[in-house]
């Protein structure tokens, strides 16, 4: 806080009133005890504890070279790491049953797969889905993702086991972490604010720190709103 002005910066934006720039300061303070929450929790996070051990070496199975000419694979947990001993392995809701993945899945991936490259320099990053690999594939070339890594579930428990789906087989929506430490794989991470009740009927937003997409409508007058939702096609 300036001692000579009262604000906390001597930034102005061209036209603003004074009243204005006192609720702008209001929100400035607001936003900078939410960069501190933010990295506390991140704090918190990096701190907890050794995780369950990973029950077993699931093998899924992913397209060799390129999706539309390659061939099936199976590839193991274990494989995932590559040269990091992080992963972060997103659960896509798209099941052999689903008739369409589900929109708010597809429109937060359209967004990881072009942070991708990005992620993979610290962390390894995979896409699991519960369809057979073929299904997935056609569907994940007509969105471009040309940078992500994507599995199919379809024939291990993977799924079930970190609650990629509930006990009836529908598909949920959640990111877990694995580490990786010798040859011991923990599980580290589950976005487990899903299960929170937000209150309100605020939406779980279990996901949101990596969706660009509801952090930039958060910047806005109208905001996110509360009944409108992304869809595959416009």
């Amino acid at each position: 806080m300036s001692r000579a002005t009262g604000h906390l910066h001597e930034v102005r934006m061209p036209g603003e009133s004074k009243t204005y720039r006192r609720a702008r300061d209001r929100l400035l303070l607001a936003e900078r005890n939410l960069r501190r929450d933010v990295e506390k929790v991140a704090a918190l996070r990096r701190k907890l504890p050794k995780g369950g051990r990973v029950p077993e070496d699931y093998v899924f199975e992913e397209m060799s070279g390129r999706s539309d000419t390659g061939k099936i694979r199976q590839v193991r947990l274990s494989q995932l790491f590559g040269r990091h001993d992080s992963l972060i392995a997103y659960s896509f809701m798209y099941g052999p049953k689903a008739k369409n993945p589900c929109p708010m899945c597809t429109a937060m991936l359209d967004s990881l797969n072009g942070a991708a490259s990005h992620i993979s320099q610290r962390a390894s990053l995979v896409v699991i889905a519960k369809s057979p690999i073929e299904r997935i594939l056609a569907f994940a070339k007509g969105r471009g993702w040309s940078g992500l890594r994507i599995l199919s579930s379809a024939n291990n428990s993977y799924n079930s086991d970190y609650f990629g789906e509930d006990d009836s087989g529908n598909q949920m929506p959640v990111l877990n972490v694995f580490r990786r430490s010798g040859d011991e794989i923990r599980h580290f991470y589950h976005s487990e604010l899903l299960y929170v009740p937000g209150g309100n009927g605020m939406h779980p937003r279990h996901v949101d720190m990596i969706w660009p997409l509801w952090n930039a409508l958060d910047l806005t007058p109208e905001g996110r709103g509360s009944d409108w939702y992304p869809q595959i096609r416009y």
